[in-house]
């Protein structure tokens, strides 16, 4: 394996057929790897069905091109910066449409069932429709939270009841604190 850095965040050169776990540390950087350690929060973003498809993180500009369209699409309809999308995106999938969370989060823009049911997304794998169904998400999370992005960005992680359970703040969860982080230094605003 090969390590790779981009903009101050590090990839692995993954063999086809691992999967992928994705770590914030403290210092905000965010680390990819086929094998966890253990004791260490890591996310699964990428499980592998061999013969189906393989992907690996250096598929992420090409993929993001990809789906380029459907996220302006999204954010035009729905009256988004394209870039904070693609932030939420690159966060939660690095632009891979068949990302499966350990917590069962799914597609693009990380999906659970409960908010693809709440926002009419029949097929989370469905690119459009993750991408629609995330979009629309992220702008309720904006709408209830006063624009304020901080918390609607923490909001889409640890959903808009942990923010609120903490008096409308980001909560105490070190994931959330250095996904907040991680999303707003990829949208250009942290």
């Amino acid at each position: 394996m090969k390590l790779l850095q981009f903009s101050m965040m590090f990839f692995l050169v993954l063999p086809a057929g691992a999967d992928i776990y994705k770590y914030v540390a403290p210092d905000g950087r965010t680390y990819y790897t086929d094998a966890p350690t253990k004791g260490v929060n890591y996310r699964l973003i990428i499980r592998t069905q061999p013969k189906t498809y393989k992907h690996d993180l250096k598929h992420l500009s090409a993929n993001k091109a990809r789906f380029n369209d459907l996220i302006a699409q999204a954010a035009t309809r729905h009256q988004l910066d394209p870039k904070l999308l693609h932030a939420v995106i690159q966060a939660e999938s690095a632009y891979n449409p068949h990302a499966v969370s350990s917590a069962g989060a799914v597609g693009l823009m990380q999906l659970m069932p409960d908010t693809a049911r709440r926002y009419g997304v029949s097929d989370r794998r469905d690119a459009a429709q993750n991408i629609d169904g995330g979009t629309r998400y992220l702008k309720d999370l904006l709408a209830l939270f006063n624009s304020n992005l901080r918390l609607a960005v923490a909001g889409y992680n640890a959903g808009e009841g942990a923010v609120m359970k903490y008096h409308n703040t980001v909560p105490p969860y070190p994931e959330t604190q250095n996904y907040v982080q991680h999303v707003l230094r990829l949208y250009g605003k942290g």
